[in-house]
């Protein structure tokens, strides 16, 4: 994980973000909404405009951070993102219409793991990115990575977990105890899966970016 000097300097360093999304970084502060932090998703957006995707799909949309700021970067690409709270998911639509967004967004209500069908309508993408309920990430990975176009990319969040993934076991709470061991688990998985190449940055919260293979020869 990056210092916190570190993680100052790269700040200091970027361009200042639009009014609104201030205000969203504001108010997800102050509500202890989690979204992803400054360093951490310039480095997913930076991945993204390499990858020029048209389609991303998006599980875990809080108050719609992420997606905006990809809509706003990507301003081609369209973006289905999927949140089972009602009060983020309202939140969400009430920021995509303050930025403008709402003709790349296609914001659905519902537990990932219960509208599979409904995201198929949108299918396929070319990038998904992972940022809800962490003890679920290998269930979001198996169901979503079939609409998932050929070398297309898997971006998981917090699979560094405020650094306890490389702690040892002496975590007191045993709810934290057992969320740390799922991503533990889904980290090796998830580097052992032979379909895809995958890379952990230490930076944010740990980002896996995952590239799927082409056939082989």
């Amino acid at each position: 994980m990056l210092s916190h000097d570190i993680i100052r300097y790269l700040q200091d360093l970027m361009p200042k973000r639009e009014t609104v999304i201030q205000e969203m970084e504001d108010y997800a502060q102050e509500h202890r909404v989690p979204i992803m932090d400054a360093v951490g998703i310039e480095v997913v957006l930076h991945v993204l405009r390499l990858i020029q995707p048209t389609r991303i799909l998006e599980i875990g949309t809080a108050i719609g951070y992420s997606a905006i700021r990809m809509a706003l970067a990507l301003p081609n690409a369209t973006i289905v993102t999927v949140e089972r709270d009602q009060e983020r998911y309202e939140n969400a639509l009430f920021y995509i219409e303050r930025t403008k967004t709402a003709h790349q967004i296609h914001a659905l209500f519902g537990d990932a793991l219960e509208v599979s069908s409904e995201v198929e309508k949108y299918a396929p993408f070319d990038a998904i990115f992972i940022d809800a309920a962490k003890g679920q990430y290998q269930r979001f990975f198996e169901m979503y990575e079939p609409f998932l176009a050929p070398r297309g990319v898997i971006i998981t969040d917090n699979v560094l977990f405020k650094g306890l993934v490389a702690a040892g076991d002496g975590i007191e709470n045993k709810r934290i105890r057992s969320l740390v061991k799922k991503i533990r688990q889904y980290n090796q998985w998830l580097m052992q899966n032979e379909a895809y190449d995958t890379v952990i940055l230490p930076v944010g919260d740990g980002i896996a970016i995952s590239r799927k293979r082409g056939e082989k020869q």
